[in-house]
């Protein structure tokens, strides 16, 4: 079991090029990749994309990737064309002093727009292998720490399921016997208002009916069922965290549906202490792949 939160860092160098990737994950419900890039490597992104999603299944990823060269990014070129024109001038002005003369090199190099500074474009293509070995080590580094966050939740998860497994138990203990101490509470209440002209048929038919709504076996069955494969779950490998918020959201369906058959006093005050467990488990839930 992993968390959906961590954080990860890796370089990756061939000497005249480093490559800096951070990734940073948070809980989101589902797959989010937020990528930036250099410029330079805008037709990369595709190839980072398709490699990123077999990081996370479930999470935002943020990542960014950081460019250095020791080459720079710029390149000194020179304008051949205006060299042409400052030959060619140069040779009228020495065929009008009449004269022999050929322009030397320094004098048509020391001439303004002769020599220029252009953008050099890395070959990202070239680069891919390098960003690809950052961004599977940023993502190894990455997935170390959510392994180690996914066991601290693990830990933490299962505390809170066994307060859960102890109060079923409580419930299932304080509900034992609830049909009889119901009918003997009706039966003194309609003694108490009908005297000598009570009908034991009558008595025997409103006790079944209070009793059948205050049955809770099949919830409890039902509660214990979806602990049992919540606590399963915590053991698997693969992403669960929608299989444990889809079992979260059973669990508190049967016990809002107990709370409202509760007949006394033992077995709400448990359903809310039940109803406070159960949130600790959905917050915690949410931080899992």
């Amino acid at each position: 079991m992993k968390s959906m939160t961590g954080f990860g860092r890796a370089e990756a160098s061939n000497g005249n090029l480093t490559l800096v990737v951070e990734m940073k994950s948070v809980n989101n419900r589902f797959r989010d990749v937020q990528l930036r890039l250099p410029r330079e490597y805008n037709v990369l992104e595709p190839r980072a994309q398709n490699l990123l999603r077999e990081t996370i299944h479930r999470g935002r990823l943020d990542v960014t990737v950081r460019r250095s060269s020791t080459d720079g990014y710029s390149r000194i070129v020179p304008d051949l064309a205006l060299v042409e024109q400052y030959r060619r001038a140069a040779l009228e002005i020495a065929n009008r002093l009449q004269v022999e003369a050929i322009p030397p090199l320094e004098f048509v190099l020391a001439q303004p727009g002769v020599l220029m500074t252009a953008d050099a474009e890395p070959d990202a293509l070239a680069e891919w292998d390098l960003l690809e070995t950052a961004l599977l080590g940023a993502a190894e580094d990455l997935d170390r720490m959510r392994v180690a966050e996914g066991e601290a939740l693990r830990a933490d998860l299962e505390r809170h399921l066994g307060d859960a497994l102890r109060l079923r138990a409580e419930v299932s203990f304080h509900a034992e016997g609830v049909a009889e101490r119901l009918r003997g509470r009706l039966e003194e209440r309609l003694l108490r208002l009908l005297a000598d002209r009570l009908d034991p048929a009558r008595l025997a038919q409103e006790a079944a009916i209070l009793a059948d709504k205050a049955d809770i076996a099949e919830e409890l069955a039902r509660f214990g069922s979806h602990i049992d494969q919540f606590a399963e779950a915590l053991s698997a490998s693969e992403p669960v965290g929608r299989r444990l918020d889809f079992l979260l959201q059973e669990m508190n369906r049967e016990v809002n549906t107990i709370g409202s058959k509760a007949a006394e006093h033992a077995v709400s005050a448990r359903v809310v202490e039940l109803k406070t467990v159960l949130e600790r488990l959905r917050e915690q839930a949410q931080n899992v792949e």
